[in-house]
């Protein structure tokens, strides 16, 4: 059993693990009890010899170690001979902001998917293009009325310079926008409109292979699209429209498309809808709505097989860890609820995250780790660690009185947006 020097504190034993490359070999330690997070940290590297220090955080009985161990123990009720069980894990640095991108509207949505590029969604109907460096590539009068959500569709690497944008819209239409990136410049140019939805669109996703599209409405549908780009219309105009708004609304070269299915259930407006991740997940999806229920799909037969029901809590948005086992519901009660998918015949959240404002957006990390950025009413963003999820990890103010709307994580790279504009900042670490 290895001890560590203190002259007038007792100690208390401890077993460390981890589950990064870090790893110590199994032994006991004996910890002073008026260690914190820091000296822990300190002990961690001086065991392991690092070349250069690493600074950890450590999950006691999954809550994150934030007071002395005696404190702690104190607060849990846990007795002076249990050996406790702490699991350590690279912190996160305090997240930096990096750059801002300025629009004249709110923007609603934003996508960090397009490598060394961003995409934004406006209130204004525009899709806007920026690379790393915030200068504006492209600027895409797309729709008649505010954008709510717009992706990216995946792309086979040899197709990297042709990317399409997937875009849903309060003008009751989804619409495909082929951009450009080659070496002659960029440019676009929308290709086809989606049409089923009788009220204002809430979302619109892709699936992993960028082969089919959620849409989310106000009317509680949900719509299933292929992406490919038909020759001729699928839909045809009123024969009551005029000559002059057909041509301003529906350009013969913008190929009007039809859903290949529709889910039914939701009793009220629909906010989002997702395809499921990870490896078994093919064929399925998630919903929610202000309906106060989060539903799963078999997207093949078109039928609702499982309602998670969430009293008084209106849902605004979703998300799911790219592992599949997390799924992750905003509510206008101020909380995210979280749904562990691994639980057999779940029926309810199996826990929450407290805000101090309504959150809006959910942004999980791609790499597979433990964290999740939320963005709420009241400008503030904040990060969580699933595996401790009684307060955030950290927050950062982007704007004073005014709202988040969206977030986008990949990599380091956070892009957040709002009535502010867009920001875009950096998280570093975590495991």
């Amino acid at each position: 059993m290895a001890s560590t020097s203190s002259s007038t504190m007792s100690s208390h034993p401890v077993v460390f693990t981890t589950q990064t490359p870090y790893a110590l070999p199994s032994q006991k330690f004996m910890i002073p009890l008026d260690w914190k997070r820091y000296q822990l940290s300190q002990l961690i590297n001086k065991a392991l010899d690092l070349p250069k220090p690493i600074p950890f955080d450590f999950l006691v009985h999954g809550e994150i170690l934030r007071t002395s161990l005696l404190e702690w123990r104190a607060e849990n009720g846990i007795g002076e001979e249990d050996t406790l069980e702490i699991e350590y894990f690279e912190s996160v640095m305090p997240p930096q902001r990096m750059s801002e991108l300025p629009h004249e509207d709110w923007v609603s949505s934003v996508s960090c998917q397009i490598p060394q590029h961003f995409v934004t969604a406006s209130y204004d109907g525009h899709l806007r293009l920026f690379d790393y460096s915030r200068n504006p590539l492209l600027d895409i009068s797309v729709h008649q009325a505010p954008i709510t959500s717009v992706c990216v569709l995946p792309s086979p690497l040899a197709e990297t310079d042709s990317r399409i944008l997937a875009s849903s819209s309060h003008d009751l239409t989804a619409c495909l926008t082929r951009i450009s990136l080659g070496s002659e410049g960029p440019s676009a140019s929308t290709v086809a409109s989606l049409h089923l939805h009788t009220s204002p669109l809430s979302s619109i996703s892709t699936d992993a292979s960028g082969s089919h599209l959620l849409t989310s409405s106000w009317d509680g549908l949900i719509g299933v699209w292929d992406t490919s780009i038909p020759n001729d219309h699928q839909v045809h105009l009123d024969r009551g429209d005029d000559r002059k708004k057909r041509r301003k609304t529906a350009p013969e070269n913008i190929k009007r498309k039809t859903p290949i299915a529709v889910l039914k259930s939701h009793t009220a407006r629909v906010s989002k809808a997702l395809f499921a991740a990870g490896e078994h997940a093919k064929g399925k999806a998630y919903s929610c709505g202000f309906d106060s229920t989060v539903r799963s799909w078999d997207v093949e037969s078109g039928v609702c097989i499982n309602t998670i029901n969430v009293p008084e809590r209106p849902m605004l948005n979703l998300a799911e860890t790219p592992d599949g086992n997390i799924l992750l519901g905003a509510s206008t009660d101020r909380t995210v609820s979280i749904f562990d998918l691994r639980v057999s015949s779940l029926s309810s959240s199996t826990g929450i995250m407290m805000h101090s404002a309504t959150p809006s957006c959910i942004a999980t990390s791609e790499s597979g780790k433990q964290q999740v950025v939320t963005g709420a009413y009241d400008g503030v963003a904040r990060l969580w660690d699933l595996r401790s999820t009684k307060g955030a990890v950290t927050s950062f103010r982007v704007w004073d009185g005014m709202k988040v709307l969206a977030v986008d994580w990949v990599r380091d790279v956070v892009g957040i947006g709002g009535e502010g504009g867009m920001e875009v900042w950096r998280i570093d670490g975590g495991s």
